[in-house]
């Protein structure tokens, strides 16, 4: 299916990856009304995953690239959770960044901009939305970056 949306992505040069599988024992995403609550999106791309410590392993820079490919998972899952079609998304309501990285690292918003980049890039001012972005002494499977989002669709 293609619509607007679609086009954006494609006029970013941006090809979806696939809603990435539970990694655990939950599920992608919950749709409650008019709300979809997608599960927490690690950083990966066609490599694999995306492992490091910001503020050890890792630049402010390279985790913004990272924060990026959770944005592209939480997009793939919305795509998902509205049948394949991105132009029900009416809003991206929230996400919450958590970022690897050591005890005297500030930048963790820096970070997590990469995924709020992204959103207003695919979605413009559908795309703006509320934040948080904390650190965490460990992400699973080491990653560097975990982003879940909320979104309104139509």
């Amino acid at each position: 299916m293609s619509g607007k949306i679609e086009a954006k992505l494609a006029e970013l040069g941006i090809t979806l990856p696939a809603a990435p599988a539970p990694a655990a024992k939950y599920v992608p995403f919950v749709i409650v009304g008019d709300m979809v609550y997608v599960s927490g999106q690690i950083s990966q791309d066609a490599e694999g995953l995306i492992k490091g410590k910001l503020g050890d392993t890792m630049t402010t820079e390279q985790g913004a690239e990272a924060a990026k490919t959770c944005a592209l998972g939480l997009i793939a899952q919305a795509k998902a959770a509205c049948g394949g079609d991105l132009d029900r998304v009416v809003r991206v309501v929230k996400l919450t960044g958590f970022v690897n990285s050591t005890p005297d690292y500030t930048e963790q918003p820096q970070v997590v901009n990469g995924a709020s980049n992204l959103m207003g890039d695919v979605f413009g001012d559908a795309g703006a939305h509320a934040r948080s972005a904390v650190s965490a002494a460990a992400l699973p499977l080491g990653v560097a970056v975990e982003i879940e989002g909320m979104f309104q669709i139509k």
